[in-house]
């Protein structure tokens, strides 16, 4: 398919002459003599470039780009002229224009613009279907309530540009749902960088951060710029916050006060412009009575605060989530996609999945190496996951209960025996259990282990 090419021009001449040529060039040409003409056919036909003349009677040529670029931003434009100045090609820029070439024309200059014009716009739109891939591959899979109130928090704090502060356990998806505040962000063109607070030795985290000078320390022999300024007009994600040490935290929070900073080594002020959004799976709280985290920088960080559910908590997002990943893992190998039968699926609702969706990624792809057949049934299920390995955990008594090694274990524990005696009382009615627990029937069914 040729590119088309939209010319608007008052000179019948001028069109005659640009039509014979870029026709012979492999374009589709159709021709406006002024602008109302020309937004009626941009209207039906959408070309992909417009070679728009300035002087012409009625509508000219800065409001005739005006409306172009108001209804079809992502159409091309370069400006003709006879009357070039300064100020028109600022104006023309300014408002969208790819390009400026004055009267009388040059065949060459045309033909070049208009190439550099059409490469444009297939970067544009190459960039803008990797974006849409991307906030696809980091989509927030789930119809449960929990994520869809999730989804809700992340569409109403994204657009803002306040320091967000999300909490949850290990797995659970924190990196996942910093990317998608950024994608729905007005930073979304600038980067995003992440820090991985736990994962920098103690001595090289404000170096990361800040950036050194040559011969700051032992080692640095090359200058080299921190994440702060990589992040620039973009987001810095602090992942694990909860492990950074005192002193760096209390750079930090004198950079989000003050919005500058200085390299290691170097006297020189930077300024940046920068949103911060902190993650951790630890309770800020508690290690501030610990004396392990700073108070101020935890009020700093936790204007919008983010709590992602555990997958225990959204069990109801299971089927959804295998899907995915089995779909993952059978194009990475090369093999039939694989699913999971109900009865599988009932067994893995009842488990407490410490790992969260992480576990839950591990264990797909164990299933789709390790099992021949297309269907995955309760059998191929690694004992840890079968039912009667938690049988011991509902009915228990407070002695049993104060055995149970894992926290996460002993909550689970608890809460189905909290459920059953609540049941009891109310003569096994589950409807009338979860109206008075405000939970859902569906919720207590898949605690007690039923179907």
């Amino acid at each position: 398919m040729f590119p088309s090419i939209l010319i608007v021009d008052d000179e019948p001449s001028i069109l005659k002459s640009l039509v014979g040529i870029l026709s012979d060039e492999g374009f589709e040409v159709t021709t406006a003599l002024n602008g109302y003409e020309a937004l009626k056919i941009i209207d039906t036909e959408s070309p992909d470039l417009v070679l728009l003349d300035i002087w012409m009677p009625g509508i000219d040529g800065i409001e005739t780009l005006k409306q172009i670029k108001k209804d079809n931003p992502f159409i091309q434009v370069i400006i003709i002229t006879g009357h070039g100045t300064i100020e028109t090609a600022v104006q023309a820029t300014k408002l969208g224009a790819f390009d400026l070439i004055e009267k009388p024309l040059s065949i060459d200059k045309i033909i070049l613009g208009i190439n550099n014009a059409l490469n444009f716009r297939r970067l544009e739109e190459e960039n803008k279907y990797l974006r849409k891939k991307t906030m696809e591959k980091h989509s927030i899979t789930g119809i449960s309530h929990p994520i869809q109130e999730l989804k809700k928090q992340i569409a109403t704090a994204a657009p803002s540009d306040t320091w967000i502060l999300i909490t949850g356990e290990n797995g659970s998806g924190k990196e996942l749902v910093a990317r998608n505040i950024h994608q729905f962000s007005t930073r979304v063109e600038n980067p995003l960088i992440d820090v991985s607070c736990a994962a920098i030795p103690e001595e090289l985290i404000e170096s990361e951060l800040f950036g050194h000078e040559k011969g700051a320390f032992p080692g640095a022999t090359t200058k080299k710029r921190g994440k702060f300024e990589l992040a620039e007009k973009g987001t810095l994600f602090l992942d694990e916050i909860g492990d950074m040490n005192l002193k760096t935290q209390a750079k930090i929070l004198r950079v989000l006060q003050e919005k500058q900073f200085q390299r290691l080594g170097s006297d020189r002020i930077i300024e940046v412009d920068v949103r911060v959004i902190a993650a951790t799976n630890k309770n800020l709280e508690n290690e501030i009575e610990k004396g392990n985290f700073r108070k101020e920088l935890f009020y700093r960080l936790n204007v919008l605060p983010i709590r992602v559910p555990p997958l225990r908590e959204r069990v109801e997002d299971l089927s959804l989530l295998a899907d995915i990943f089995f779909d993952e893992y059978s194009q990475k190998n090369r093999s039939n996609k694989k699913n999971i039968s109900q009865s599988a699926l009932d067994v893995l609702s009842g488990y407490s999945w410490p790992g969260n969706v992480r576990e839950l990624k591990n264990l797909i792809e164990r299933l789709t190496i390790m099992v021949q057949k297309d269907t995955i049934e309760v059998e191929d299920l690694p004992v840890v996951y079968h039912p009667q390995n938690k049988n011991p955990l509902i009915g228990i008594s407070e002695t049993d209960l104060f055995q149970i090694q894992s926290l996460k274990e002993a909550q689970i524990a608890f809460e189905r025996e909290f459920i059953r005696r609540r049941m009891k009382e109310n003569n096994n009615d589950i409807d009338q259990t979860a109206k008075n627990l405000g939970s859902d029937v569906k919720y207590l069914k898949k605690r007690l282990g039923k179907r």
